[in-house]
This record gives structure tokens, C-alpha cells and sequence, in this order.
């Protein structure tokens, strides 16, 4: 049932008109402590990996550097939209190509920027050089309970934890155009510079031993 949720949003498609009337709450607090904050980025992946990341709190001005991390790594609250909560984690190549979109945006928003000049700015930096796609493969962990998206212009979902795999410029063709299923890979942001390959981990079977 929870992949079949992540398949839905989906075909959902990542990007939607949003609503003027009715739109519900959005999703990550700005309230919450420092400590809570550094929690929820940690989420996105094992302790393993986060404990060792660089952390960085989205407060309302943008984000804030405020651990510096030893394996590369580098954990974050993502918003694909200013109602979403998507605690990621992104590799080294993730922290270094596309990360870097993700602190403009917010940095944008803090301006009062519409989501269209900041996805038109997002878009000429890639095209004119100040933003690189992920030159190689790597992972983006996004394992925490709390991602929740804003879905259909006004109602928020919650989502089940995920692994995402740069794909960049790559059309669901390039990955045999899987049927919707939750067993299957799923593409978001196909043709674009930050797209990602997404699949939903089964549960752990035990063998007895």
C-alpha cells in the first residue's frame, strides 16, 4: 500500500498548479527547535551515514550550515514545493551538482519570489553553467518517516520511505518504461538535469536464521 502511494504521486507528476483556495497547512515547522530540526535531517538516512553528514537547518531566511560532516554526505529538509517536508540525504556528487539548487530556492523564497521566477532562475543556471547535473552515479537517501508532498494543488500525502539514483536528462524509455507498480522503479522530473530513478525497498524478509 505505501508503494502504491509513491506510485501515485508519481504519475501524480512532481510539479501541479497549486490552488488559491483551501490549501492546507504546510508541512515542515519552522518552529521547532534546533535540536528537532538537526533530527528530522538526520531521518533521511541510516544513523550510519547522517551521523557522519553535514547538516543543514532550513530556517526562514534559507539554509544554515550548521555541522560540517566527514564522509560527504550532506542532510537537509528538501521542499519541492513550500508545503512539502522531504528530509534527503544526498552523497557527495548530490551535495556537490545538485544540492546547490535546493539553497537558492529557499534562499529565493525567503526573497518573496513566485515558484515560477525561482524555477525560471533554477533553469538558466543550468543552461547557462552555474548549476552542473550529477556527473555520476550516486544515491539519495530519503528512508525518514516524515516526508509528506503536496499533491493535486491542495492536499498533502504522506509518503513511504525511498532511495532515489541521479538519472540526469533520463526519460521513463531509458529505464524500459516499467509498469506502475510498487515493485517496479519509477522516474521523476523526467528530461531534466535532477532527475531520479526512485524505488521503494520491500520489507526485510527473515529466513530463520
Amino acid at each position: 500500500m505505501r508503494g502504491t502511494i509513491l506510485v501515485t504521486l508519481i504519475l501524480a507528476g512532481n510539479l501541479m498548479m497549486f490552488a488559491q483556495a483551501d490549501m492546507p497547512k504546510p508541512t515542515y515547522d519552522f518552529s521547532l527547535s534546533r535540536e528537532s530540526k538537526i533530527t528530522l535531517a538526520e531521518s533521511a538516512a541510516p544513523p550510519e551515514i547522517s551521523g557522519k553528514a553535514t547538516v543543514y537547518l532550513l530556517e526562514r531566511s534559507g539554509y544554515v550550515r550548521v555541522r560540517d560532516g566527514s564522509n560527504g554526505f550532506s542532510c537537509f529538509v528538501d521542499r519541492q514545493t513550500p508545503w512539502n517536508c522531504e528530509p534527503t540525504c544526498f552523497d557527495a556528487e548530490g551535495a556537490t551538482t545538485t544540492l546547490p539548487t535546493r539553497l537558492v530556492v529557499e534562499e529565493e523564497r525567503a526573497k518573496g519570489k513566485t515558484e515560477d521566477q525561482i524555477k525560471t532562475e533554477i533553469d538558466e543556471g543550468y543552461e547557462s553553467g552555474r548549476f552542473k547535473a550529477p556527473s555520476k552515479p550516486g544515491i539519495v537517501y530519503m528512508m525518514s518517516d516524515s516526508i509528506f508532498l503536496l499533491i493535486s494543488g491542495n492536499r498533502i500525502v504522506h509518503v513511504p520511505p525511498h532511495l532515489m539514483f541521479y538519472a540526469p536528462y533520463a526519460t521513463d524509455k531509458d529505464i524500459g518504461s516499467p509498469p506502475p507498480a510498487p515493485n517496479m522503479p519509477h522516474l521523476i522530473r523526467p528530461g531534466q538535469p535532477d532527475a531520479y530513478i526512485i524505488v521503494v525497498p520491500g520489507p526485510a524478509e527473515h529466513g530463520g536464521h
